[in-house]
């Protein structure tokens, strides 16, 4: 008897790894992404469906994740992000291209090697602090810089800028909680600023488009501007309270663009309204705000600084997004977290979460 409780509590110990605030706030998400896509797909059969399978494979990916230590994950931090690496030099080279991008690769399965590099790029870089831990010098930090910057001139050469500044946000996240002083954070930004001059002339042209048209939609507002002056018109029309659930009309009708995936958000105020949206805000401030929790009681500076890049990524995901859906932000075709229809992205989200629940269940663990 004694060594039956003694193998449940070994098989509990790896099935109850969730942490419960975390869990139901990605619950609470994942519900109402369900319930907005229910509507925004009704045109599109099977949209549902699709998204539940992604969902369980998220699922079992977060379990999966939150059942590896982070020292065991630091171990493969090297292999993952130099195969991410090989995998981008792939596709530059002989990569699928769709719509004018080259972002996918066939290795017997269609995947989008930049996806890995959210998770892989801040994973080698948490690595790396971590060695230099006892010795951080201010040459360590270029070193970083580096190593973020690899993966994202190749993710921009695809070109895929949305993914390059999730993989940057995510990147300069660890590179800022290792130690990087504000002075220097705040000589970045001056420098940035000045060189968007010299950058200007390097987008595309549809880059440099996406920049205008949020500036100023109307100046093409049966062309470029359309989508957007369309999407704000959805988040506008629902009001205080909304039109309510099946009945927006910018999205039944196809005024919205991409309205089960980067637009979501457009269809979820039109028919919530503007209390659904401080809800939904609401929830995403509360995820952010546990991860940074998590982060802030990690046992190891590698584990702070992956909880934090991956709270980060989080944060961006939904900052991002819910700006371009609104017009203060370009097009940049960066799902909803966890509403979004899709499963690459998904799958990447499922991963992250499962870090932070790895970092705080170990962390218990340790302590106990």
């Amino acid at each position: 008897m004694q060594n039956k409780g003694i193998n449940w509590q070994r098989v509990r110990s790896h099935i109850m790894v969730f942490d419960a605030p975390l869990a139901i706030l990605i619950f609470l998400i994942i519900s109402t992404g369900i319930i907005t896509l229910y509507s925004a797909g009704i045109n599109f059969p099977g949209r549902v469906e699709d998204q539940l399978r992604n969902i369980l494979i998220s699922f079992v990916v977060m379990w999966i994740m939150a059942n590896i230590p982070p020292q065991t994950l630091m171990r493969f931090a090297i292999p993952i992000y130099t195969f991410g690496i090989a995998l981008l030099i792939a596709v530059a080279m002989f990569g699928m291209v769709k719509k004018g991008a080259r972002r996918w690769i066939n290795v017997g399965h269609v995947i989008q090697p930049s996806e890995m590099m959210k998770i892989a790029t801040p994973l080698m870089l948490a690595w790396y602090f971590q060695k230099r831990a006892a010795a951080l010098r201010w040459n360590d930090f270029i070193i970083a810089a580096i190593i973020l910057l690899i993966p994202v001139g190749l993710i921009a050469k695809q070109p895929d800028l949305g993914t390059a500044l999730l993989v940057v946000a995510a990147g300069f996240a660890v590179i800022f909680l290792a130690g990087l002083s504000w002075r220097v954070l705040l000589t970045l930004v001056i420098l940035a600023g000045a060189s968007i001059p010299i950058a200007w002339p390097m987008l595309h042209d549809y880059q440099r488009d996406r920049v205008m048209t949020m500036i100023d939609p109307t100046t093409d507002p049966l062309g470029k501007g359309f989508h957007i002056i369309q999407s704000q018109i959805a988040v506008g029309s629902g009001g205080f309270s909304g039109k309510g659930w099946l009945k927006g009309t910018q999205s039944h009708l196809e005024f919205i663009p991409e309205h089960t995936t980067d637009f979501i958000f457009a269809v979820f105020s039109e028919e919530f309204g503007f209390i659904g949206s401080c809800i939904l805000v609401a929830l995403y401030f509360l995820l952010v705000v546990r991860g940074l929790m998590i982060a802030a009681n990690a046992p190891t500076l590698f584990a702070r600084l992956m909880a934090g890049s991956v709270t980060m990524i989080f944060f961006t995901y939904a900052f991002v997004n819910m700006g371009m859906v609104s017009g203060i932000l370009p097009v940049v075709g960066v799902p909803l977290p966890f509403m979004s229809y899709g499963g690459t992205a998904l799958v990447t989200l499922g991963m992250g979460a499962g870090i932070l629940m790895s970092v705080q269940r170990h962390r218990k663990l340790v302590q106990t």
